[in-house]
């Protein structure tokens, strides 16, 4: 899930249509009503958070550091213009990268994920892709021992989500959460667990071995 943030509905609109084409979950805010979002976030909302898109508005660089305190989560400005001065006030100011509009949403998504490479580099509980499992991030279809495995959208978001918390036991909710969205009530939890299903029977297909295990009542971990 991503939170967009902007002064401007029909920025914010525009880059939750472009998220929603791509599959992925996002929320626009206004600035006032990001604040008042991250007060009350629980820490579920904000595990569920994949990255922050921040456009031009008084309060971001504000806004940025308030994020930084809750939530590792890439924060990516937009700039309307080429400048350096801003630039580099906002690479000093939290911020992980900065784009020059137009950007196409799979641009930021891959963004994202270099971002969160780098940043858990170092964390033994997410070690590097199985080098038979090839996962892209950012709207392609995952590779097998060099050929394309295509899936749904659901799918391939929720196998890039296992993959980007390797090691790491995930619960339905939070499955659930970031690839539907925090605030999304038309779909049921449940629908996780035929995903999950329909996903392991592929990978374990294409493997011979299935890389995610589960556990009943307790969640999904991608152990490779």
């Amino acid at each position: 899930m991503y939170i967009v943030v902007d002064e401007r509905q029909m920025v914010t609109a525009a880059y939750v249509a472009g998220f929603d084409r791509e599959g992925v979950s996002s929320l626009g805010l206004f600035s006032g009503e990001f604040q008042d979002w991250l007060k009350a976030a629980s820490s579920a909302d904000l595990d569920a958070v994949q990255g922050f898109l921040l456009g031009e508005f008084q309060e971001r660089i504000a806004c940025a550091e308030a994020i930084r305190r809750h939530s590792r989560a890439p924060i990516i400005a937009l700039s309307e213009i080429r400048s350096l001065e801003q630039t580099l006030e906002l690479f000093t100011a939290k911020f992980d990268d900065v784009v020059r509009k137009p950007v196409h949403v799979r641009e930021i998504l891959a963004r994202s994920e270099a971002i969160w490479r780098r940043v858990n580099a170092g964390d033994q509980a997410q070690p590097a892709v199985p080098e038979r499992l090839k996962v892209y991030f950012d709207g392609r279809d995952p590779e097998i021992d060099g050929i394309s495995l295509p899936l749904p959208r659901r799918e391939r978001h929720i196998l890039e989500y296992l993959v980007r918390n390797k090691g790491r036991r995930l619960t339905k909710t939070q499955i659930f959460n970031a690839i539907y969205g925090i605030y999304s009530n038309d779909v049921e939890e449940s629908v996780i667990e035929g995903h999950v299903s329909k996903l392991r029977k592929k990978l374990r297909s294409r493997l011979g071995h299935d890389p995610i295990e589960a556990k009943r009542y307790i969640g999904y971990t991608f152990v490779g």
